[in-house]
């Protein structure tokens, strides 16, 4: 609220220096024609239509705090004319993405050392950080996750630690902080949370393995070690909790590993390749409405579609700077409404899609 007022302070002094402008310009028939025409916007990429009457669509790309603010009224623009706009925090090297219960999108950002919460129906924003903490500072915040009760649970690759903040951003907790300030993990990457279970899954990518911790923090099972074989990993990174399921995003092993939740293995997709159906760089995963696992490929810039038995369905966006495309995508999530967030971490940007499955009659109707 502080850093608001000041902000708001600064920019009206800056107003008073430039008041007498206020009448020339409104003097000017020419003024709100050229000053509120709009800069031609890149027309969006069309409709995938994919098999059985489904389809995907884009819907938005968002990057900053000024997509929350609404729209603007006349005398605010008026403002921004005559003290020039406010400066507008902004995504830097965003990473991973979380939406929770109330369609708020969480975004942690290691380029700024925090943590973005965009409420666009609130027309709210809030950047969450602990620089210059003694004991508990937060450095790189790596992947999120939401407990049922919208808490924030946010892991730290280079403390080894993973900092949990309440629905409001206020700081809650650490888990794994050791005597000293160490963290317990060597690299803490993927997290997801298992509310009715009450279990806490991580991958650490360093030690190869996924820990599972209670919700007090304490760890009940370690799953995996290094190779190549059925629940041996090679820097495992992004995971997934999904009804009876553990995905695994087995990075240098190139593939996606299915689990159980006791650690069993189920089954696996992917394989190291440059075409379509394999994979270089997998990043973030998420499952739709219909059990369709999305893998993100950093390097390719795609998203891939695949069913469970492994079949790949279709995949979309490419390298690029344009609508509905990216440059080192990394953290994706799909919410209850089967819109599908892609961190474009490069084009510093989170673009949405929106995938429309068959209608629940037709689901019921197939053999």
């Amino acid at each position: 609220m502080v850093q608001l007022l000041l902000r708001t302070e600064r920019r009206f002094l800056r107003v008073g220096v430039r008041l007498a402008c206020i009448a020339v310009l409104l003097a000017a028939p020419a003024w709100a024609s050229k000053s509120h025409k709009e800069k031609e916007t890149e027309a969006a990429p069309p409709d995938l239509l994919l098999e059985g009457g489904r389809k995907l669509h884009y819907e938005r790309s968002f990057s900053g705090e000024k997509e929350v603010e609404g729209k603007r009224g006349f005398f605010t623009k008026l403002i921004d004319v005559v003290a020039g706009e406010p400066d507008h925090p902004h995504l830097v090297r965003p990473y991973s993405i979380a939406v929770d219960s109330k369609g708020r999108a969480i975004v942690t950002d290691p380029g700024a050392n925090g943590i973005h919460i965009f409420d666009f129906e609130n027309h709210k924003y809030k950047f969450i950080e602990r620089r210059d903490k003694s004991r508990e500072s937060m450095r790189s915040p790596q992947c999120v996750a939401l407990d049922a009760q919208d808490n924030i649970y946010v892991t730290d690759s280079e403390t080894g630690k993973i900092f949990v903040f309440e629905p409001s951003g206020k700081f809650r907790r650490t888990i794994g902080s050791l005597k000293g300030g160490e963290g317990f993990f060597k690299r803490p990457t993927g997290i997801a949370i298992d509310s009715a279970a009450q279990r806490i899954y991580i991958t650490d990518t360093l030690r190869d393995k996924v820990f599972v911790l209670d919700m007090d923090g304490s760890v009940v099972q370690a799953i995996g070690k290094k190779g190549n074989g059925d629940v041996e990993f090679n820097l495992p990174t992004e995971l997934l909790v999904r009804d009876q399921s553990l995905f695994v995003v087995d990075a240098m092993n190139f593939r996606v590993q299915f689990l159980d939740r006791s650690g069993a293995f189920q089954s696996a997709v992917g394989r190291i390749g440059d075409s379509s159906g394999t994979m270089y760089r997998p990043k973030g995963i998420g499952v739709d409405s219909e059990g369709h696992l999305y893998v993100v490929d950093g390097l390719w810039g795609v998203v891939q579609v695949f069913d469970r038995q492994g079949q790949l369905l279709y995949y979309f966006g490419g390298r690029g700077t344009g609508i509905g495309e990216f440059q080192l995508p990394a953290g994706l999530f799909i919410d209850h409404e089967d819109r599908i967030f892609v961190v474009d971490s490069f084009n510093r940007r989170v673009q949405v899609f929106r995938y429309y499955g068959l209608p629940k009659q037709a689901m019921g109707a197939r053999p």
